[in-house]
């Protein structure tokens, strides 16, 4: 896409801040919004120069979710979609998940449906003390997406997922700090302040590739039938350090009370032979 709508994109300080742009309807999540997202999303993965992804919104709420006075769909209701039709929010959420570089939302006000599914593969969520979240899909007769069945029981429990999505219940930033939504709660104003202090801080202190691959084990692995693959695929991660220019300067950089310069490409210098390389 040559020019975005319905979001924004910049880059500075290696970071890459996409923000969701539809003040006027709290932004209302649209097909053309996830479209765009993919497409930022994209645009960052690729970049070299981008380390970091913040996702935030434009206005006093994140996302009230789909905006349903848009259709909601692009197929015709009456025929229904062909087969390869893919909800919206877990467009979305599912290319966050195969990101190579951090994602860091950074929330303010209402985080409702979609606009909460959106985040769950993100790598963090940091709050506002007025953030408000819901799964409120089963109060609207309609069914949870964006994978939110996958992501939500990993990062809080079954028990509390099945709380938030069986009742649809809307609640608060401390309520969801305590349950482990969000990683951190902060006055509405510093909000974005502080996620760009966290992405600061990934960006100078750590490796591109080393937390690709981190990320991607994490995701990948922690399903895994017993520790046994797992470890399979560490053995092969360890094995080859002694090569690897970025383990090399990360143990130097260290010994000699120095930050670190990484020379490794995302892009290029994963090892081949990772299972989700070519997934």
């Amino acid at each position: 896409m040559s020019a975005y709508a319905e979001i924004t994109y910049e880059v500075a300080d290696r970071i890459a801040t996409v923000t969701l742009n539809r003040p006027e309807a709290r932004n209302g999540y649209t097909i053309r919004m996830a479209d765009e997202l993919g497409d930022a999303m994209d645009r960052a993965d690729r970049d070299e120069d981008v380390r970091v992804v913040i996702l935030t919104g434009n206005g006093k709420d994140f996302s009230v979710g789909a905006d349903l006075s848009q259709g909601g769909f692009d197929f015709d209701p009456e025929s229904g979609p062909d087969a390869a039709w893919q909800e919206p929010a877990g467009r979305c959420s599912k290319r966050i998940f195969t990101m190579n570089k951090p994602v860091i939302a950074a929330l303010r006000g209402a985080a409702v449906g979609g606009g909460v599914t959106i985040t769950l593969s993100c790598d963090y969520r940091l709050a506002s003390t007025d953030s408000r979240f819901g799964f409120v899909f089963v109060r609207r007769g309609i069914y949870p997406e964006g994978a939110s069945a996958w992501f939500l029981p990993r990062l809080v429990g079954m028990g509390t997922a099945l709380d938030w999505m069986i009742s649809g219940r809307v609640f608060g930033a401390e309520e969801a700090k305590t349950a482990g939504l969000v990683h951190s709660v902060h006055e509405p104003e510093e909000v974005l302040g502080k996620a760009r202090e966290l992405a600061i801080e990934i960006a100078t202190t750590t490796s591109p590739v080393s937390v690709a691959v981190t990320r991607q084990l994490l995701y990948r692995m922690a399903s895994a039938e017993s520790p046994f693959p797992v470890h399979e695929l560490d053995s092969k991660l360890i094995g080859g350090l002694g090569s690897s220019p970025d383990a090399i300067e990360g143990v130097m950089s260290f010994l000699q009370k120095r930050p670190p310069e990484f020379s490794m490409r995302v892009d290029t210098d994963q090892p081949a032979y990772l299972p989700w390389r070519n997934s």
